[in-house]
């Protein structure tokens, strides 16, 4: 099996045993993105929005560094600790996706790395 390991430092370093992304064939598998600033490693400031919008920036990073975009993601899983986040889930994909959009799953979670409230991981075919 050919596997490509992608990495950049325009999303968070991983915080564990894995990598950003691996790449194999045309198929990229991203690991979860928690809202980290990729400069300072620490949680954005600020209300569930803006969490949600690191996190999906931070992804989107990880897309282009393996040759590729959010709108290449074919499934999004958002992990979330309030499922009554899921409206603010909504509004962000519609900002950083084009339609149509990619197959998703919402799954509440007691609790995500670093006390964060959203972690989002995906699939992306390129």
């Amino acid at each position: 099996m050919n596997k490509s390991f992608i990495a950049t430092a325009n999303a968070p370093a991983a915080i564990g045993t894995y990598s950003q992304a691996v790449k194999v064939g045309q198929t990229t598998y991203l690991s979860g993105q928690i809202p980290l600033i990729p400069d300072t490693m620490v949680l954005v400031e600020g209300d569930i929005e803006a969490e949600v919008r690191q996190a999906f920036t931070n992804l989107a990073a990880v897309c282009e560094a393996a040759g590729g975009s959010l709108n290449h993601l074919a499934k999004v899983n958002v992990f979330l600790t309030d499922l009554s986040h899921f409206p603010v889930v909504n509004q962000m994909m519609e900002e950083f996706f084009e339609a149509p959009f990619p197959a998703r799953a919402a799954i509440g979670v007691a609790e995500l790395p670093k006390g964060a409230r959203v972690e989002v991981d995906g699939i992306m075919v390129s």
